[in-house]
């Protein structure tokens, strides 16, 4: 269960999270810095990586188009890196339930 941190997340997310999510990316780790969202859609399928951003247009990408890649939906506004790694970490059973399910393209966290 490897996730790809988008670049509107802290590139320290890979390695704060890398006991519960071991070799996740952040885009800038695979030079996708400031890449268009299409690209990183993409990156994310071929590689089997699950997008995490607080980006809507992920949202709209995953509507679209289904999965693969999985997406997780951060809502949590302006927030500390903390705030986002507390989440993943809370909702651990849940991202581990939505990896799973293969109908299931988007997961919303808040």
């Amino acid at each position: 269960m490897k996730l790809l941190f988008d670049e509107n997340l802290s590139p320290k997310l890979p390695n704060r999270l890398s006991d519960l999510f071991p070799d996740s990316l952040h885009v800038r780790d695979v030079g996708m810095k400031a890449t268009i969202d299409p690209v990183v859609w993409d990156y994310a399928k071929d590689n089997d990586l699950m997008i995490v951003s607080k980006d809507a247009d992920m949202h709209d990408l995953s509507l679209v188009f289904g999965n693969p890649p999985k997406v997780i939906w951060l809502r949590l506004g302006n927030c500390s890196t903390l705030q986002v790694e507390n989440l993943l970490c809370r909702e651990l059973d849940a991202i581990k339930l939505f990896y799973k399910d293969r109908s299931l393209s988007l997961l919303a966290l808040s």
